[in-house]
């Protein structure tokens, strides 16, 4: 179990360090001290079926089409090392800082119809977790334990965003801080890839 869920969880939270715009919501909200907790709860359950589909999805697709596993393993790991190339450009490139709007105050409505806009129209988020996640998930056994490995990152990384983001205001206001993210990130994604191609 624990061989299936550690590595569900490092990719999970891999990808879900990627800074975009979901993330970029998630901080501010924390940041502004609104709706918080439905906001993370909201991102959490979506990445959790987004993941459950993938892994219980492309594992069915796999043993019907075998010559697909080989093909996702080799995009897979393109779109990592494609990932990671951005994230490295992000941070030799960027020099903004976060600038959470001071703006009124939105209903819980309105803040979760934009919390499911970002997490939802997203594309990346269907390569995340329906195609790499589940491509990856076919590795290991049991693959639950992958998704749920996956789950947890997406659970704990969120709510430690939303609530720790009062902590962070200091630190984020320093463009230094998403360059130095983004390296990490970027690293982190390359050394994803090349395991993806040179493991048998």
């Amino acid at each position: 179990m624990i061989a299936a869920f550690l590595p569900g969880f490092a990719l999970g939270l891999s990808l879900i360090l990627a800074i975009g715009a979901q993330n970029a919501f998630v901080l501010r909200q924390g940041l502004r001290r609104e709706h918080v907790f439905a906001v993370c709860l909201v991102c959490a359950v979506s990445d959790a079926v987004l993941i459950a589909t993938g892994v219980a999805g492309f594992g069915a697709l796999v043993i019907a089409v075998p010559w697909l596993a080989p093909l996702m393993r080799f995009g897979g790991a393109a779109f990592l090392l494609a990932y990671a190339l951005r994230s490295l450009w992000s941070a030799w490139r960027n020099n903004g800082a976060l600038d959470p709007s001071d703006d009124m105050k939105k209903s819980l409505a309105a803040t979760l119809m934009a919390c499911l806009a970002f997490t939802w129209l997203n594309p990346h988020v269907y390569l995340d977790t329906l195609v790499l996640l589940g491509s990856v998930s076919t590795r290991y056994a049991p693959r639950t334990a992958f998704a749920f490995g996956a789950m947890t990152a997406s659970l704990l990384f969120f709510f430690a965003l939303g609530y720790g983001a009062r902590l962070l205001r200091p630190l984020f206001a320093n463009p230094k801080a998403w360059r130095i993210l983004d390296a990490l990130i970027g690293i982190t994604m390359m050394l994803l890839a090349a395991k993806l191609v040179f493991e048998n």
